[in-house]
């Protein structure tokens, strides 16, 4: 929470509108690809619920799960939620799911074989993965590797980038439908897009190749 409040000025709860706006847009991609109606949706990390709690609106069936304890209460008492406070290696399930999604959450396992061998145990044929997740095709490792690993957190254990996140996509059998940068930033940009003279030409490009220090990744199993 102190690590959440000090990157964007609020609390985790106090920028719940902002959270929420982003599990709408995440749906609305979610949804060019899948209609909603009795879908069943497993988050990994689902915190204090926001993502499942929109999802639920518009017709999912959802199930969180989440280390914290006490955001897996918020989510239940204040949000009427299924979610249990467990780490997903120990999670038990018989149900498979329609779709598995995990933003900020994959890159926190150590054993990244495990955990994604998991998932798609997890997951329905014809079922989709959506993932957020740091990536290396991006700015600041591109083109100011020594500024990366100074910032790299410690408790990241694994780090992609878009191909070869295909390339595991493709090892399960999973193709990608959608890929882009969840935000630009030309000013960490130390090579030629940095040079662009005007910013709209540097995002339209990044958006293009995926180029972005974090990403969103959707992916459907066969």
């Amino acid at each position: 929470m102190e690590e959440y409040k000090a990157q964007y000025k609020k609390t985790y709860y106090e920028d719940e509108a902002s959270l929420r706006t982003l599990a709408k847009k995440r749906l609305e991609i979610l949804e060019k690809f899948n209609r909603p109606k009795k879908t069943s949706l497993l988050e990994i990390g689902s915190a204090a619920g926001f993502f499942l709690d929109e999802a639920q609106k518009i017709g999912y069936k959802t199930k969180g799960i989440e280390i914290s304890e006490s955001e897996v209460n918020y989510s239940r008492d204040k949000l009427g939620l299924d979610a249990e406070s467990i780490s997903f290696l120990d999670f038990k399930s018989d149900t498979k799911y329609d779709c598995i999604a995990a933003f900020f959450v994959l890159e926190h396992f150590s054993d990244q074989e495990k955990v994604l061998s998991k998932i798609f145990s997890l997951l329905n044929e014809g079922g989709f993965v959506f993932l957020a997740l740091p990536s290396l095709y991006g700015p600041t490792f591109s083109t100011n590797p020594e500024e990366w690993f100074k910032t790299h957190p410690e408790d990241h254990f694994a780090d992609y980038s878009p191909l070869s996140l295909k390339k595991v996509f493709q090892y399960f059998e999973a193709k990608v439908l959608y890929c882009e940068p969840m935000s630009f930033h030309v000013s960490r940009d130390r090579g030629i897009r940095g040079m662009f003279p005007f910013k709209i030409f540097y995002n339209s490009l990044a958006k293009l190749t995926s180029y972005g220090d974090t990403i969103q990744i959707l992916a459907k199993r066969r």
